[in-house]
């Protein structure tokens, strides 16, 4: 799977645990940055991390910023994204099955490397279900992301 990782300056350092882990499972891997630990906005890495997935060049996204709210908000500001802030594996996997979710958000000041990579496992482990009910209730966020 081709994955794209952004973060701010507070999710810096989980970032590059969570690269590695994301390498070692197989996946290809852009990073949108921040490339250091330097001040940076998240809308502006959100912005790089939803661009590479609406243009077709990346299938799924994760974001890590201080709470991964911020990061969650600026996504889903993007057309064709949803994001999800997730802190606990269930909500990783389930976020996808039912919902789709292309974008994990993650809190580096809320969970550390171990829960981190269970997380990006869950979350790329997952795929949407053939369900017709959740396909049904996806299908409507499209409509709602038309009407903007």
């Amino acid at each position: 799977m081709r994955i794209v990782i952004g973060s701010d300056h507070a999710g810096f350092p989980l970032k590059a645990t969570i690269a590695d882990h994301i390498r070692a499972l197989g996946h290809e891997l852009q990073d949108a940055g921040s490339y250091d630990p330097n001040p940076v906005d998240f809308p502006d890495i959100a912005k790089a991390v939803t661009s590479a997935i609406v243009a077709g060049k990346a299938d799924r996204g994760l974001m890590v910023c201080g709470t991964g709210v911020g990061a969650s908000i600026a996504a889903n500001k993007v057309k064709g994204i949803r994001a999800a802030v997730c802190h606990d594996v269930h909500s990783a996997h389930q976020s996808v099955e039912h919902d789709d979710v292309n974008v994990m958000c993650i809190g580096a000041q809320i969970v550390g490397a171990w829960l981190a990579k269970d997380l990006v496992s869950a979350y790329l482990g997952a795929e949407f279900s053939t369900d017709e009910d959740f396909r049904r209730r996806v299908a409507k966020l499209a409509d709602m992301d038309a009407e903007r």
